[in-house]
């Protein structure tokens, strides 16, 4: 029998302070290039979590050694040189299941790879025909998703290689992560009309150039990497600020104040769009030292944004604009159709439910302000989905979570976290 979480509900301004555990995107990336690096690496507060914990059992059963000290991850790199089958769970985790069958293909291994049944609906055809053009070898059932095995060979030459990346940046930042093991390097080009979330590319640079790697990207839609060891390296994870989202948003939403604590000054994830967002929806900010504090405005107004580079945050602010008193848009995210599920229509399917406003267009939604009641709120296993539920249940009394812990995906323990910030 399936159980509910009951959204708790602020009908008065909430003023609260948060930390966030460590960025999904930044662990996995480093434990990728840890994986491949010629020594040692140290990862200091990574992320613990069902993604992460996916993409650690997946480089150790391609054989990296991870041994964790308090709260800290140490990574001894290493390979497979026999022809043992391994088996790697991608769970619904993009990363692994886009970044992981490069690091098989450098193994002498038969990997398979597969995952959740919804895992099994994201397009992987890219993955596999890049794969295919750098001459590994990989067994499929011809529909270009899960499952599939990589035959690794121990090497890969690489070379130059042209992939349309159109429906996920991952599939170049798979690319690159592994493009310094291959034997002459990588040029990539993207051929597509649009690269969404290019910020994820611009992580996935810069944690190779703080490796040693020399990447260059100085033309648009094409990038070079050289041949060469990956260096060890010590590395601090940020705190996540995509998670930062729904806690920005119970500020905004409630009428009230949010402080987030250790914001980095400097970084690449898309969540520091925040800072911009939170204008638009005419709240403000305030840093003090390495805290920031958002403040929510007279009124929530509606926006007009084009999140093509930060579509993750996209759930959480369609819950916000569901709620604000004048319309909005939000474009350049077509390719979240392809994501944990097809977002655009889950988002305009349970809002709507609630009595909402929303309709889609080929690259974006439209939400028109409209009273909300409350509903069972379905999240389709996505812990983007799960946040937006939570962000409207703020306002709308009697919103039920269909699986509120798919947030253990990025966020282990957010809804007793959660429920503690926003209860009176």
């Amino acid at each position: 029998m399936t159980e509910f979480w009951a959204a708790p509900t602020r009908l008065i301004p909430l003023r609260a302070e948060t930390k966030l555990p460590g960025s999904k995107s930044l662990t996995n990336r480093e434990l990728m290039l840890s994986a491949l690096a010629r020594e040692e690496s140290l990862l200091h507060r990574p992320l613990r979590a069902r993604d992460t914990q996916l993409m650690t059992a997946a480089v150790q059963a391609l054989g990296t050694q991870i041994i964790a000290e308090r709260s800290s991850w140490r990574i001894t790199p290493g390979r497979l040189h026999a022809h043992n089958a391994v088996t790697v769970d991608c769970g619904l985790a993009g990363t692994v299941m886009r970044f992981v069958p490069l690091l098989a293909a450098l193994n002498q291994t038969d990997a398979t790879f597969d995952g959740d049944a919804a895992a099994r609906a994201r397009p992987m055809a890219e993955t596999i025909a890049a794969l295919r053009s750098l001459n590994v070898e990989v067994t499929d059932q011809g529909r270009g998703v899960l499952p599939f095995t990589v035959h690794g060979t121990g090497s890969v030459d690489g070379g130059r290689l042209q992939i349309d990346s159109a429906a996920s940046s991952q599939f170049i930042s798979a690319l690159l992560l592994a493009a310094p093991a291959f034997t002459r390097g990588l040029t990539l080009t993207h051929t597509g009309d649009s690269l969404p979330s290019l910020t994820h590319i611009a992580m996935t640079v810069s944690r190779l150039r703080n490796r040693g790697v020399d990447v260059d990207d100085s033309e648009p839609g094409r990038w070079q990497v050289a041949p060469g060891p990956i260096a060890g390296a010590e590395v601090d994870i940020e705190p996540d600020l995509s998670n930062a989202g729904p806690f920005i948003a119970a500020a905004l939403v409630t009428g009230g104040s949010m402080c987030i604590h250790h914001w980095p000054r400097e970084t690449d994830q898309p969540g520091r769009l925040w800072t911009s967002i939170i204008e638009q929806f005419g709240g403000t900010f305030q840093r003090d030292g390495s805290a920031i504090t958002f403040y929510a405005g007279r009124q929530l107004s509606g926006v007009d944004l084009d999140l093509q580079n930060a579509g993750e945050l996209t759930p959480v602010v369609t819950a916000i604009a569901a709620l604000a008193a004048t319309p909005s848009r939000l474009r350049g995210i077509g390719h979240l159709r392809g994501h944990e599920t097809d977002r655009l229509d889950a988002l305009t399917t349970q809002i709507n439910k609630m009595g909402g406003r929303v309709t889609q267009s080929d690259d974006g939604l439209r939400i028109e302000p409209a009273p909300l009641h409350g509903t069972v709120f379905h999240t389709y296993e996505d812990h983007r989905m799960a946040h937006a539920a939570a962000v409207l249940g703020l306002r709308v009394p009697d919103v039920q979570v269909e699986n509120i812990e798919t947030t253990s995906k990025t966020y282990p323990g957010f809804a007793p976290a959660w429920e503690l910030l926003t209860r009176p």
